[in-house]
C-alpha cells in the first residue's frame, strides 16, 4: 500500500514538472512574439517631437519602435518599392491616399495626426527695419531655401507663398534663380543654419525657440492646408502593434505634445 503511495507522488511530481517546463516555455515564447519592433516611417518635418513620442509610447508598452525620417514623397517611393514599414507618418494627405488607392495601406487606418504651419526663417539678416517677409520682397538676398516641392509639402506650400507675395510673373522668375532646394524640409533648414542660403521656407516646428525677429509665421491664408496623414501599411507583420501606436498619437497627452512644437490641431 505505502509502495503504491509512493509510486502515486512520484507520478504527479514528474507531471507537475513537464507542466511547468511547458508552462514556462509558453510564457517566455509568448512575451518573445507580443513584443514586437515597429518601423516607423516619418516626414521629416516631424523628426524633433518623435523622440519623445517614441519614449511615451515604448514606456506605455512593451514594444520598440525604429524611426526613419525622409520627405513624403521619397518615402511613399519606397513603400510602392516593398520597404518594410509598419506606419507611415506623411507630411501631407496626398501620399497616404495614394498608398490605400493602391492597395498599400489599411483603408481605415488613415487619419489627420497634425496640421504644419510654414515659416521663414532668416537668422542672419534681419534687424528692427527689415522683417523675413520684407527682405523675400525687396529681394535682398542671393539664395532661399525651400523644399523639393515635388517631394516635400513644405515646398509646394512655399512655392504657393512666394506667388503670393511677389504677385508678379517677372519677379517670381527672378526669385526662382536664388532658390536652393532641399529633399526634404530638414535639409532645407541645415542651408539656412549653416549659412548656404540667408534663409528658408521652413516648418514652425523647427524655429519655436528662434528669435522672434529671425522668424515670420506666415499666415495660412497664403497656401494650402499641409493636413499631416497616417497609415498602416498593408504589408506590416505587427498589425497590433502598429494600431496601437496610431492610437497613441490620437491620445490627448500627445496631442498637446504636438501643438506645443507650432502644429494646428487636425
Amino acid at each position: 500500500m505505502k509502495s503504491n503511495v509512493f509510486k502515486n507522488l512520484q507520478r504527479k511530481a514528474r507531471n507537475w514538472k513537464k507542466w511547468s517546463a511547458l508552462a514556462i516555455v509558453s510564457v517566455v515564447f509568448s512575451s518573445a512574439t507580443w513584443a514586437d519592433i515597429l518601423n516607423v516611417a516619418v516626414a521629416s518635418n516631424f523628426a524633433s517631437l518623435m523622440p519623445s513620442i517614441v519614449k511615451g509610447f515604448e514606456a506605455q508598452t512593451s514594444h520598440k519602435v525604429r524611426v526613419s525620417y525622409g520627405s513624403s514623397g521619397k518615402i511613399y517611393a519606397q513603400i510602392r518599392h516593398g520597404a518594410p514599414f509598419d506606419v507611415f507618418l506623411s507630411a501631407d494627405q496626398d501620399k497616404p491616399n495614394r498608398l490605400i488607392a493602391e492597395s498599400l495601406a489599411v483603408r481605415d487606418s488613415q487619419f489627420t495626426y497634425a496640421q504644419g504651419q510654414l515659416a521663414l526663417f532668416a537668422p542672419r539678416l534681419t534687424d528692427e527695419s527689415n522683417t523675413p517677409k520684407q527682405i523675400v520682397m525687396s529681394q535682398k538676398f542671393n539664395k532661399l531655401a525651400i523644399a523639393n516641392p515635388k517631394l516635400a509639402p513644405y515646398g509646394a506650400a512655399a512655392e504657393q507663398v512666394i506667388r503670393a507675395l511677389v504677385q508678379n510673373g517677372s519677379l517670381t522668375e527672378q526669385i526662382q534663380t536664388k532658390l536652393v532646394t532641399g529633399e526634404n524640409i530638414n535639409q532645407t533648414y541645415q542651408y539656412v543654419v549653416s549659412g548656404n542660403a540667408e534663409l528658408g521656407f521652413v516648418a514652425l516646428s523647427q524655429v519655436t525657440n528662434q528669435p522672434s525677429n529671425t522668424v515670420w509665421k506666415v499666415p495660412t491664408r497664403l497656401y494650402s492646408p499641409i493636413k499631416q496623414d497616417a497609415v498602416i501599411v498593408e504589408s506590416s507583420r505587427h498589425l497590433d502593434a502598429a494600431k496601437q501606436f496610431t492610437d497613441y498619437l490620437k491620445a490627448p497627452s500627445v496631442k498637446e505634445v504636438i501643438e506645443a512644437h507650432g502644429y494646428l490641431s487636425p
